[in-house]
């Protein structure tokens, strides 16, 4: 428990859990098929790139590629491992309208978006032009989630659901041509790792700390000892929307 509060829990690197959880990743490889997108595209905009890590990750990018975050250290950790590759990074306050003109894209994409400005991708999108996303679903680890803040109310385990992201999207114009969900398979192996996850993912329990949950974190060290990892299933959903 000291060392899993101990550690820092800045940018968006998971590689502390190595050999303490495990996830299982969705069936449609979203950053196979996102750089597969990306190698056709003459312009593209990546929203809430994080550290940058995804996009660099695509084979070719395409001669204008931008990509935006709002966080700081985000933003000067994703210059760093962008700019190299030819894209440019913008510092952009997720909040509309996007500082982008009219139908300057013909492909946006995202991963795991904390919000989703449609009619923003809409505008900035060139007709004909995609936006290709993987999302997180709705109540994604709510397991973990109930175990310390005990059962949510419907309306809170429904938020984020795919269906709701296809009404929206066609509400701005987009039609809808791809909307995939998947549940899959979380473990955490030790307390550390439940500490951890819950430390740098903080709108799961708000407010988390060591001190607060003391007791409760005892209690699951003991069950994780005794009955081996806890599991939670996280929800994710992939989709692809076309501007006509």
């Amino acid at each position: 428990m000291a060392e899993a509060e101990a550690v820092s829990v800045e940018g968006w690197d998971f590689s502390w859990l190595a050999g303490r959880a495990t996830e299982e990743r969705p069936s449609w490889g979203y950053q196979r098929a996102m750089s597969e997108r990306l190698a056709g595209a003459s312009a593209a905009l990546d929203l809430q790139t994080g550290g940058g890590e995804v996009l660099a990750g695509a084979a070719k990018l395409p001669p204008v590629m931008v990509a935006t975050e709002s966080w700081p250290p985000n933003v000067a950790k994703a210059t760093a491992l962008l700019h190299p590759l030819g894209a440019v990074v913008v510092a952009d306050a997720d909040e509309p309208p996007l500082p982008f003109a009219d139908e300057a894209f013909d492909l946006v994409t995202s991963r795991h978006p904390v919000t989703v400005w449609w009619e923003e991708i809409a505008r900035v999108l060139r007709p004909g032009g995609t936006y290709f996303s993987q999302q997180v679903g709705p109540a994604s680890v709510f397991e973990l989630v109930e175990y310390f803040l005990g059962p949510q109310p419907e309306h809170v385990r429904r938020g984020r659901h795919p269906e709701d992201a296809r009404r929206a999207a066609e509400a701005a114009g987009l039609e809808v041509v791809d909307l995939r969900a998947e549940s899959l398979r979380t473990e955490f192996f030790d307390i550390g790792a439940v500490i951890y996850f819950l430390r740098k993912v903080v709108w799961m329990v708000p407010g988390f700390t060591v001190a607060q949950y003391g007791d409760r974190l005892r209690e699951l060290d003991a069950q994780i000892r005794e009955e081996g990892p806890f599991v939670a299933q996280t929800t994710r959903f992939l989709i692809e929307a076309r501007k006509g």
